[in-house]
């Protein structure tokens, strides 16, 4: 099946696109060696520097691998999603799952590494989470998320923050979609004040393991709550 000339206009993308959609047609299976630069070049209407960037882009996709002295192969008929766009498609539960291990985690760590400064600002977010007691569910959300970033920090590992940073997005629209759904601010504004002031004070003890318990068993209870929800 020939390729087709490309109108003008960014050839590279249009270049990419159109030997993405010859992969993920069959065209060329899984193993097979793609036509040189020249000949893709010359189907394609384009230069060869301009097929050399296309492709570029699809081994940085996952598409193809270049072999030194053999070519281009394709390895995969799907493009591989990055981190971000994973958890954006994912289901909030099973976000929330991953979130307890790294929470938990992160939560034994600050009981045990934790400065007077970090106590501070953990005392300082529980305030916050308080005073947004009286707001919406969204500004509730945001100073609850503050609160466990805060914990978070006072791990001191920058791959635990991370994850957790790219966590987020997810989580607050989770959680402002549960709190609409459920109610659960109407009896009691300020949801799990107590178990949050018990997180804070046995990082501020240095109780790891009492510090990850009070956060697994919160983290539990909400996740109990999104399953019943999904």
């Amino acid at each position: 099946m020939p390729l087709g000339a490309l109108r003008p206009s960014p050839l590279v993308e249009q270049a990419a696109q159109r030997l993405r959609e010859q992969i993920a047609g069959g065209h060329w299976p899984v193993g097979t060696k793609l036509p040189g630069e020249t000949t893709l070049a010359r189907e394609l209407g384009v230069g060869r520097s301009t097929v050399r960037e296309a492709l570029r882009a699809l081994a940085g996709a996952g598409l193809v691998r270049p072999r030194h002295g053999a070519g281009v192969f394709v390895i995969a008929t799907e493009p591989v999603e990055d981190w971000p766009t994973r958890l954006r498609r994912a289901a909030v539960t099973d976000v929330y799952e991953v979130r307890m291990g790294v929470e938990v985690q992160a939560a034994r760590l600050a009981a045990r590494r934790r400065t007077p400064e970090d106590v501070a600002a953990l005392r300082a977010a529980l305030e916050s989470r308080r005073t947004a007691a009286a707001g919406d569910d969204a500004g509730f959300v945001d100073a609850d998320i503050a609160l466990h970033e805060a914990v978070v920090a006072a791990a001191r590992n920058p791959v635990l923050a991370g994850l957790f940073t790219e966590f987020v997005p997810v989580l607050r629209a989770g959680l402002v979609t549960l709190l609409d759904l459920t109610r659960l601010r109407e009896e009691d504004p300020g949801a799990g004040d107590a178990t949050h002031a018990a997180l804070v004070d046995a990082i501020a003890a240095s109780d790891a393991e009492r510090a990850a318990a009070v956060l697994l068993a919160e983290l539990e209870e909400t996740l109990g709550l999104l399953r019943q929800r999904a």
